[in-house]
């Protein structure tokens, strides 16, 4: 299966663009990654790439992938990956394409990988080519064929990013904050996936941190036998030293390094849709942002609408895309969005066309260092001054396709007829009346593509939100996403469980969707 996806892949680049071209190759670690990044180099000798830049040992993160494929202006990049998903023999693997500048393939570009897929009758490959990749340095091949020289360049995983942070963050106040008088005791979790030398070379060599700091560093094949997801379900060895109190500050990472967590001292949560608001509102912490200016917000359509609060009070606009973080490349290119976000643990700015884990960690102790608060008093200040959002997100995954499909079938049918919007559910002492529904469809500003069918959002008049996703992101089974979402401004409601508060939208969603009689599941798999 691998070799016919590569040369679909690289097919769809131009024979003039391809030849002697150069292009980047990384790898999470899981398993196979290693086989496949020497299928990847046999074969791109083979179609003509005239030079491959590739971490040490394949690893590369996600976040350093586009950064390298910007700063050298490569092709593009090709990452072996599963994002969260499990590794090892039985886990998941998965090839990401990434375009030159740096963000996921867009649709078009998939859509011809794809038709190219079905149409595929040989792949070329040099069988016989062999590298090291634990070796740093340039390694040399003269091939038998039409396109030669073909140079493999083997690099540390970590130094073209880290000049890249450099110029972003101020290093010697977040430093100050690690070793300084008083200095703020850190826990962050690599959950043995890629961001192990990240967190290692960054937080601990260059800014201080002691080295007990970090843990799970050693990037495993399997992940140590747990989704290197980074969420209160998964990342359950973070979440128990936080709860100590010994630590201040706590952070995970997924399997490639594009999504974190944030956490505080006793396990204080920081929700995803609350970090992109509150990082938002305290840009003018960072260096970069001071000198760029910001010129607008995006979020994914399920984020919550915390962040849409704070694009109103700074009058900057806020752009509501599907999920995918290749929506937001298109605006980062043309200079309307300077930071984005979604509810999935992901947030990155205009520095990448990637959602980056590490620089949101350092964003966060940027301005830890700045406002001497902690996560949790920042976290509360900003809902007293912007209201809370409860927000959570049910995951059914493991589902039937065809169940899937006619779930979310009937359901558009229902909640976009005309009859729904009035409607009125009462549980308990709540009332909730449908002020609007819709399948959400959204019109690129840049370039007017129409991406439609991208989820069922039901809109109250409290402004509350139910929104249903279809997501086939694992495997050959498929999840169905349910969000839900109230606002509380109130400082005095600002202290209670997110599933309480929710649970009267979570029964209307239950209610219409009957998810749980014909799916014979008795609730989600995973709540974040």
């Amino acid at each position: 299966y691998l070799p016919n996806f590569i040369q679909s892949v690289l097919s769809s680049i131009d024979l003039r663009d391809r030849q002697g071209c150069t292009m980047v190759v990384g790898s999470d670690g899981r398993y196979f990654s290693r086989t496949a990044t020497e299928i990847v180099v046999q074969m791109a000798a083979a179609n003509g790439i005239g030079r491959l830049i590739i971490g040490q040992n394949g690893i590369l993160s996600t976040p350093a992938v586009s950064c390298i494929i910007r700063k050298i202006k490569a092709a593009g990049g090709i990452i072996l990956t599963a994002s969260h998903c499990p590794g090892g023999p039985g886990g998941e693997f998965g090839v990401k394409f990434n375009v030159a500048n740096g963000g996921p393939a867009p649709d078009v570009v998939s859509d011809k990988i794809y038709q190219i897929s079905k149409t595929i009758e040989e792949y070329a490959i040099c069988p016989d080519l062999r590298i090291d990749l634990s070796r740093l340095g340039r390694q040399e091949f003269d091939l038998e064929n039409k396109f030669k020289p073909f140079r493999v360049e083997i690099v540390d995983p970590v130094d073209i990013y880290l000049n890249l942070l450099r110029t972003i963050f101020d290093f010697n106040a977040i430093k100050s904050l690690l070793t300084g008088p008083g200095q703020l005791k850190i826990r962050v979790d690599a959950m043995h996936g890629v961001m192990g030398p990240y967190v290692r070379k960054v937080l601990c060599d260059e800014l201080g941190a002691p080295a007990n700091s970090a843990i799970n560093c050693v990037p495993l094949e399997d992940f140590g036998g747990q989704p290197p997801d980074p969420n209160l379900t998964y990342a359950t060895t973070l979440l128990e030293a936080m709860k100590g109190g010994e630590y201040g500050f706590g952070a995970a990472f997924d399997a490639d390094g594009d999504r974190y967590m944030i956490l505080g001292r006793n396990g204080f949560f920081v929700s995803p849709s609350d970090s992109l608001a509150i990082i938002a509102a305290n840009l003018s912490c960072i260096p970069y942002f001071r000198q760029m200016g910001v010129r607008g917000f995006g979020r994914s359509m399920p984020t919550s609408m915390a962040l849409d609060r704070v694009a109103k009070s700074m009058k900057v606009p806020v752009y509501e895309t599907p999920a995918g973080w290749r929506f937001f490349s298109n605006l980062m290119d043309s200079g309307r969005c300077s930071l984005c976000g979604e509810e999935s643990f992901g947030t990155g700015s205009d520095h990448l066309r990637e959602k980056d884990g590490l620089w949101a960690v350092l964003v966060w102790l940027s301005i830890l260092a700045a406002r001497k608060q902690s996560v949790e008093e920042i976290v509360r200040d900003h809902w007293a001054k912007f209201g809370r959002h409860y927000y959570c997100r049910f995951d059914y995954e493991g589902l039937e396709p065809k169940t899937t499909y006619y779930i979310m079938r009937d359901l558009e049918a229902l909640v976009t007829d005309k009859s729904f919007v009035g409607q009125q559910f009462a549980v308990g002492n709540h009332v909730y009346s449908v002020a609007k529904t819709d399948c959400f469809e959204y019109v690129d500003p840049v370039d007017g593509t129409v991406t439609k069918k991208q989820g069922l959002r039901i809109i109250f008049s409290d402004a509350s939100r139910l929104i249903f996703r279809l997501s086939s992101s694992s495997g050959m089974r498929a999840t169905i996403r349910l969000y839900a979402e109230s606002y509380e401004r109130d400082p005095s409601g600002h202290d209670q469980e997110p599933q309480a508060v929710l649970s009267p939208l979570i029964a209307i969603a239950l209610k219409i969707s009957q998810i749980h009689e014909r799916t014979g599941r008795r609730g989600p798999t995973v709540i974040t």
